[in-house]
């Protein structure tokens, strides 16, 4: 907010006598004092309507993100707004947010409306005035950076259509010249009666551009014939303004497609998965687990009214591993590695936009259960696009399992600046000397600078440890009691 002298300065009017004063303590002071170079500066005028405005701009909601959509404003113009008070929802490259103040007044104009797509961060979205100002006359800064605007299509800008491809577009016809005509074009040569050979084509390979045949009609200044139907009897003697068209020219083989645009959010994931690649040595390392001990565990947990999924299980047991070999639990910073006070695990959750991350914290610290119902509101408010920033930044180590959708092996890409990650498949049924046993295989992925091959190997089998003895895991929560009768 503007300074206490900032504001009387904005509000007061040249004909009032208080005014007439401040100006003259103003210009008394040899022009020296901060206030007139506060005026002079932004060139104040004491009989405009300026008041003391706050500026919104589009807030940086994530460390990757670039730019927002806003999807939809919560307030309107003239809206009081308190601290706390939800402006507006913002898209960004991971979730759609909520934005809300801690400044106070009236909302006085909103620059960028409902549905805007990619508006850079920093870009003035807002004005705020201060209570009993007149919020109507605010004015938009002169260098208010203004929202592009979304290109017209091809066939409304005679300039868009000047730099059509050699290739005609799908639904194309040919004149009789040879020349190639687009829908568009034939359109106006009929509206206006044109002959397609009157007009002098300038596209590339003879085409027919939308912009020659509106010069033609602006140096002619014609005007649009009335179409009447004809009737049945004089349709066959009917003139046609063109010649016949060829038959149709079947579509080639590239234009049966359909054109997605990229969400924001995978726009960076792309991004990221490159960046990933092509700066992290990644490397691989490979482990099968019996996990027929935790399915009869949860089978018992059951029998008792306690849910748990084997993915709560492995969440549980990578973080114990993480514990016991910490060098895994660390980010890459500054060509150095760090490592973590705390093993905060990353959850890979597909959602209609894309992947997102949302975190486990103290995930070592938490029970089976209490790991199971963390996930379970996590993995919610992700597909809801509800996550909030705290919610899926940061993280020490990943998991991605896409063993639910029977997927029996995979290789996942390491989410900077983690140095490792680890990809779960499906349990199988494996032949062995003690008969059928239950097998499920992770890899994991991880930055062969900071984790080496013993270490990567200390942490699988660890990991595979506390997932064949399942019991260990529940050792010292409220589930102990209760898996007690299980034998191993």
């Amino acid at each position: 907010m503007a300074t206490a002298a900032q504001k009387i300065c904005c509000r007061l009017t040249r004909s009032s006598p208080a005014a007439f004063r401040f100006h003259s303590l103003i210009r008394s002071q040899n022009h020296q004092s901060k206030y007139y170079g506060y005026v002079q500066s932004r060139k104040i005028s004491a009989s405009s309507a300026a008041y003391a405005t706050t500026k919104l701009d589009m807030p940086s909601l994530s460390p990757t993100m670039e730019q927002g959509n806003i999807i939809k404003w919560h307030k309107k113009e003239g809206d009081a707004i308190s601290p706390g008070d939800v402006l507006c929802e913002i898209e960004t490259d991971k979730a759609v947010i909520s934005m809300d103040t801690e400044e106070e007044g009236i909302l006085a104009k909103i620059i960028v409306p409902d549905n805007t797509n990619n508006v850079k961060v920093g870009t003035l979205i807002a004005l705020l005035v201060e209570e009993g100002d007149d919020w109507k006359s605010v004015e938009i800064p002169a260098d208010a950076e203004k929202p592009a605007a979304a290109s017209p299509p091809p066939s409304v800008s005679p300039a868009a259509a000047s730099t059509a491809m050699p290739a005609a577009p799908h639904g194309a016809n040919l004149a009789g010249d040879g020349h190639l005509i687009g829908p568009s074009v034939k359109k106006l040569l009929q509206e206006y009666n044109i002959q397609a050979s009157s007009v002098s084509p300038s596209g590339p390979g003879g085409a027919l551009l939308k912009g020659d045949v509106l010069d033609y009609i602006n140096a002619n200044k014609l005007d649009k014939k009335v179409q009447e139907a004809p009737s049945p009897a004089a349709a066959p003697q009917a003139a046609s303004p063109l010649p016949p068209a060829a038959p149709p020219v079947a579509p080639s083989a590239g234009e049966n497609y359909v054109d997605i645009p990229l969400s924001n959010m995978r726009r960076v994931i792309a991004k990221r998965l490159t960046e990933s690649k092509m700066t992290i040595p990644h490397a691989y390392a490979t482990i099968d687990s019996d996990v027929g001990a935790i399915a009869e565990l949860r089978s018992t947990l059951k029998a008792d009214g306690i849910k748990v999924s084997v993915n709560d299980f492995i969440i549980k047991a990578s973080a114990l591993a993480l514990q016991r070999v910490p060098r895994v639990n660390a980010i890459w910073e500054n060509d150095a590695l760090k490592l973590s006070s705390s093993v905060d695990i990353s959850i890979a959750v597909a959602t209609p936009n894309g992947l997102i991350t949302p975190i486990v914290f103290g995930a070592s610290y938490l029970s089976v259960d209490q790991i199971g119902s963390t996930v379970k509101e996590l993995a919610g408010k992700a597909k809801e696009g509800k996550l909030q920033p705290h919610e899926y930044q940061g993280g020490s180590f990943s998991i991605s399992n896409l063993g639910m959708f029977g997927i029996s092996d995979f290789t996942a890409v390491i989410n900077p600046p983690q140095v490792a990650i680890m990809a779960v498949g499906t349990s199988r049924s494996v032949a062995s000397m003690a008969g059928s046993v239950s097998k499920m295989k992770v890899t994991l992925s991880y930055d062969s600078r900071a984790i080496s091959e013993v270490e990567a190997t200390r942490f699988l089998e660890e990991f595979r440890h506390s997932i064949e003895h399942p019991q260990t895991l529940l050792a010292g929560t409220n589930l102990d009691t209760a898996a007690e009768a299980f034998v191993f």
